[in-house]
C-alpha cells in the first residue's frame, strides 16, 4: 500500500562472524525511552534529597510520592506482606517502563513494545521469577504440583507453565502492534487535512488508554503469577 509506513528500519549494520545484524528503529526508540526514564529517576532523586521532611510535599515531589505510594499499595495488596517488599521495586520499574514505551507513540516514536523482541524477554524474566519463587517457598511441592490431580496431567501442567511467558508476551505485543499498525494505516491513507483533528481521538485510546491498560495488565499478571507460585498465606 503506497503511503503506508510501519516505521521499521534497519539503520546501522553490524557484522559479527559473517552475520549482519542491524540497529533498528526499535533499538533507537528503546534507547530514547531508557534515557527519559533515567532522567526522570535522577530528577526525582534530587528532588527527594532536597525535600524538607517537616513540610507537606508539593508539585513534582507530590507526584512522586503519590506514584510510589500507589505502587506500594498495589503490590502489597496483590502479593502480601512477605513478597511485596522483595518485588515492589521490580513491579514499579517494569510498570513505568511499559507505560513509557506504550505512550512513546504520542511523541512520534515507534513503541518498543510493538516488537516481540522487547516483550518476550520481559515475559521470560517473569517466568524465571515464577519458577524460582515456587521452588523457594514450596520446595518439592512445586514439582509435585505438576503431577496433580493425577499423574496423567503432567504434560498438560508442563505446557501450562511454559504457556505463561508466551501468553504474557503475545498479549502485550499484539495489542501495542495492532494500535501501531492502525495509526500507520490512518496516517498513510487519510487525506492530509483530516490528520489535524480525527487521529487525536484514536491516539487517546490506542496510545494512552490501551497503552496504560496493557502495562497495568502485565504488571498485575506478573504479581498474581508470582504470588500463586509462592502460595503464601499472607
Amino acid at each position: 500500500m503506497d503511503g503506508v509506513d510501519f516505521y521499521v528500519y534497519g539503520h546501522l549494520p553490524i557484522h559479527i562472524g559473517g552475520v549482519t545484524v542491524y540497529i533498528t528503529t526499535t533499538h533507537i526508540c528503546l534507547a530514547i525511552v531508557m534515557a527519559a526514564l533515567i532522567i526522570f529517576a535522577i530528577a526525582a532523586n534530587r528532588k527527594i534529597k532536597k525535600a524538607d521532611p517537616t513540610k507537606a510535599p508539593t508539585g513534582f515531589l507530590n507526584v512522586i510520592e503519590l506514584l510510589v505510594e500507589t505502587l506500594d499499595n498495589l503490590v502489597k495488596s496483590n502479593m502480601g506482606k512477605t513478597l511485596a517488599p522483595k518485588f515492589k521495586n521490580y513491579i514499579g520499574v517494569i510498570f513505568m517502563f511499559l507505560v513509557t514505551c506504550n505512550l512513546s507513540g504520542l511523541f512520534g516514536l515507534r513503541p518498543p513494545t510493538a516488537d516481540y523482541g522487547t516483550t518476550l524477554p520481559l515475559a521470560l524474566i517473569t517466568f524465571v521469577m515464577i519458577q524460582y519463587q515456587g521452588i523457594k517457598w514450596q520446595k518439592w511441592g512445586k514439582l509435585k504440583g505438576l503431577f496433580e490431580p493425577i499423574f496423567l496431567f503432567f504434560p498438560i501442567n508442563v505446557i501450562s507453565e511454559f504457556a505463561t511467558p508466551v501468553s504474557l508476551s503475545l498479549r502485550l505485543f499484539a495489542n501495542i502492534l495492532s494500535g501501531t499498525m492502525m495509526m500507520a494505516l490512518i496516517y498513510g491513507l487519510l487525506p492530509k487535512f483530516l490528520l489535524w483533528v480525527w487521529p487525536a481521538a484514536l491516539h487517546a485510546y490506542l496510545d494512552v488508554f490501551a497503552g496504560a491498560l496493557q502495562a497495568y495488565v502485565f504488571a498485575m499478571l506478573t504479581m498474581v503469577f508470582i504470588a500463586n507460585a509462592a502460595d503464601l498465606d499472607d
